[in-house]
């Protein structure tokens, strides 16, 4: 004998629990998911800047104010390069370290960008797939980048706005080119990985426009450079908006890697090189 029931049992479940019996997630819960993985990111994003380029960033404009509440730029000189020791074998190690420092960010970006597997190059073009075209698309932006560069640093010193930049600090010792050439090239490295490639593809995953994100992708740069002076500020803020639309519109790392690897190299083996010949320099 069966009782009656006065309500059908079909009529006592809310939309969750119906949605919950039917396999579907209960309303909301998708764009809960949505945020929830969003905030990972914008905290994975702080971290990775915060271990790297954004820290310096704030470093970077302590010392702005520091030398602009001393007299500004116009008797300041930064020096790029430094040497850590006057004993060869200290500074040496001293100097590998700073590479190595230098680099485990750039890893730790791709370790995080791999994990959404088959995306090729880490997602951002960093494979060897066009390495030819991009080798020459990268030597043709070193070109169009760091002579107007190289103009615009002149121009800020003699205004007063930039300080005397060093290039290189390394004593005349046998690792002073090696080492001064794989300082050019970790920068390239750790820059765009991070601040292109990593940054621009966790933000457009985080549903910001494009605009926004290559003006902070551009800010963030500049402001690791303003112990430069405004000369350096302004010189990186144009290359990081034209590197950030370059990302934006190919995916591509890889060009802006060697760019940036080729324009560092040429400046500080070019100024240790040249620095007691030409008086400019």
């Amino acid at each position: 004998m069966t009782s009656a029931s006065p309500v059908p049992e079909a009529d006592l479940g809310s939309d969750s629990s119906s949605a919950a019996g039917s396999g579907r997630p209960p309303a909301g819960s998708e764009s809960s998911a949505k945020a929830r993985r969003t905030d990972r990111l914008g905290l994975e994003v702080l971290l990775v800047l915060g271990v790297s380029l954004g820290i310096s960033a704030l470093y970077s404009w302590v010392n702005f104010l520091d030398i602009q509440t001393r007299g500004g730029f116009r008797g300041a000189t930064a020096t790029l390069n430094p040497a850590e020791s006057p004993r060869a074998w200290v500074d040496l190690s001293y100097q590998l370290l700073g590479l190595l420092n230098g680099l485990v960010p750039a890893l730790l970006a791709l370790l995080l960008l791999s994990r959404l597997p088959g995306l090729a190059g880490f997602g951002i073009g960093l494979d060897r797939s066009r390495w030819r075209r991009e080798s020459l698309q990268g030597l043709g932006m070193a070109a169009l980048i760091g002579l107007p560069g190289l103009g615009l640093v002149i121009l800020a010193r003699r205004l007063g706005v930039n300080a005397e930049l060093q290039a290189s600090g390394l004593a005349e010792i046998w690792y002073r080119y090696p080492v001064l050439i794989a300082e050019g090239v970790k920068n390239g490295v750790l820059e765009e990985i991070v601040i292109v490639g990593y940054l621009l593809t966790r933000l457009q995953a985080m549903r910001w426009p494009v605009g926004r994100a290559i003006l902070v992708s551009a800010l963030i740069r500049a402001s690791y450079h303003t112990y430069q002076g405004i000369g350096g500020f302004v010189g990186n803020l144009v290359m990081g908006a034209l590197f950030g639309w370059w990302f934006a519109r190919t995916k591509r790392v890889l060009p802006l890697v060697i760019a940036h690897s080729v324009i560092d190299i040429v400046s500080f083996v070019g100024y240790a090189a040249l620095h007691d010949r030409l008086s400019w320099l």
